[in-house]
């Protein structure tokens, strides 16, 4: 297979891992720090750089997360854990989108944004257990 074979990209594994970790937490604190500036009314909440820096968050997230299930070959329609973490992403981000700037009433969005950081940390529980239960596994 030559040099960038699969062997050279599994020994990155651990650091892909990190670094998909990281842009995790990075990715809400963004969020929680966009929506607590709209619950204040700051106009920071939608300015460009916050915007830009998310989405940059968000594709490095997204592009370690691709390669995570590709070096481990786990896929979310073969695995319980990525299919229920995979609709949860997109609960989270339709959640985001509607508290961030399509809610009609500072009230609508902040139970989008409350909405949104439960999925959030549903989602986090479930990849952190590797079980679609998420935190309701222990009962």
């Amino acid at each position: 297979m030559g040099r960038f074979g699969p062997r050279f990209v599994i020994e990155f594994y651990p650091q892909i891992k990190c670094l998909h970790i990281g842009c995790v937490i990075v990715s809400g604190l963004i969020f929680t720090a966009r929506g607590g500036a709209m619950l204040l009314d700051s106009p920071n909440a939608n300015h460009v750089l916050a915007r830009y820096v998310s989405y940059a968050n968000d594709t490095v997230l997204l592009l370690a997360g691709v390669l995570l299930m590709q070096l481990t070959q786990q896929y979310p329609v073969a695995q319980a854990w990525l299919s229920v973490k995979f609709a949860l992403l997109l609960v989270y981000i339709v959640l985001g989108v509607f508290a961030l700037r399509r809610g009609r009433t500072k009230a609508h969005r902040a139970g989008f944004f409350v909405a949104a950081l439960m999925a959030y940390l549903f989602m986090f529980f479930v990849a952190r257990n590797h079980d679609p239960a998420g935190f309701f596994h222990a009962f």
